[in-house]
């Protein structure tokens, strides 16, 4: 048999293996999601995300040095307030929860790198991501509010916010607000294309952010849509945004591909509670690897066209691509 052309040549060998991957994963490119709440001594576990835990400002240090260990130096902060009012006053407090822990990270860990999630639900008593009018979120009024809150997290020390509301405008509006305080080197990484999805579940269990009455779908995209993504993007690059997200990861994977393919600034992937929590229940009844179900998502995210990710298992990914297992 004549074949000159034998595509399993480049597969015998390890060493061979690794010198054409086409995708490679770096720590450097991984964010921790991390919850902090008020209160001391606190590490609780989130029931429907095993390993998972909400801290208090004293005991994330603990957590904030494991990852510094792993290779892991980039972390996004999400608050979990002892106080929620309907116009979620928590959010944009200088003395609140995120304020407090960016401010302590920042002493404590110079040389890591301090992102903020910057949204209404965890500290709203209704649990939507804005002000209300009505049965509605007032889209305007909210913009206000996220640009107060952004200003807040970087006046604590935040290097990076990252607004997930999905308001129209807010990315013009958090920019305005950051270069007329003087902080026109701060970068926004907006969840642009950010689905109504169901795999958010175990997340709101974590944050105590699950709306009162009513769903996101007014805010939040249709997840039949990907055009639509296209259009969320471009309109937050022109408002100013750095790095645009896709938000989930899994399920998602095309739109990191078409958004990759049509901005010209960084793509980010997150991989959100409900993938954690999937990967988990599987391997705890064994019907998967956990390990290597782990490197695969990952891998396929950047394979995609990401360039930051954000998972849960940031820390174990770290260790595997030490342990040369992915990368």
């Amino acid at each position: 048999m004549d074949m000159r052309i034998r595509p399993r040549r480049l597969r015998y060998g390890e060493m061979l293996r690794k010198m054409v991957r086409e995708t490679r994963v770096d720590p450097s490119s991984l964010i921790y999601p991390i919850f902090v709440k008020e209160g001391t001594g606190i590490v609780e576990e989130i029931p429907t995300m095993p390993g998972q835990y909400r801290y208090s400002v004293d005991t994330m240090e603990k957590k904030l040095e494991e990852l510094l260990d792993a290779g892991v130096s980039s972390v996004m902060f999400f608050g979990i307030p002892d106080h929620k009012d309907e116009v979620g006053s928590g959010a944009y407090a200088q003395d609140g929860i995120v304020q407090k822990a960016v401010a302590r990270a920042r002493r404590e860990f110079p040389e890591m790198y301090l992102i903020t999630d910057v949204c209404m639900c965890e500290y709203t008593s209704h649990g939507h991501c804005g002000v209300l009018c009505g049965h509605d979120v007032n889209n305007d009024e909210t913009l206000k509010l996220l640009a107060k809150t952004a200003l807040s997290h970087v006046q604590a020390g935040a290097d990076m916010v990252a607004p997930s509301d999905m308001m129209d405008g807010r990315v013009a509006a958090i920019r305005d607000m950051l270069d007329a305080n003087g902080h026109i080197n701060t970068p926004i990484m907006s969840y642009a294309v950010k689905y109504a999805s169901a795999f958010y579940g175990p997340f709101r269990d974590a944050a105590g952010s699950a709306p009162s009455f009513g769903d996101r779908k007014s805010y939040q995209m249709d997840y039949h849509n990907s055009r639509e993504g296209i259009k969320e993007a471009l309109l937050d690059v022109q408002e100013g945004a750095d790095i645009i997200m896709v938000k989930p990861a899994m399920s998602y994977l095309d739109m990191v591909t078409k958004i990759k393919e049509t901005v010209q600034v960084p793509v980010a992937a997150y991989s959100v509670s409900g993938e954690y929590a999937m990967i988990k229940a599987g391997a705890k009844l064994g019907y998967i690897d956990e390990e290597k179900i782990i490197c695969e998502t990952a891998a396929s995210a950047f394979r995609a066209g990401c360039d930051i990710y954000l998972t849960y298992y940031a820390q174990e990914i770290a260790q595997y691509i030490q342990d040369g297992k992915i990368g």
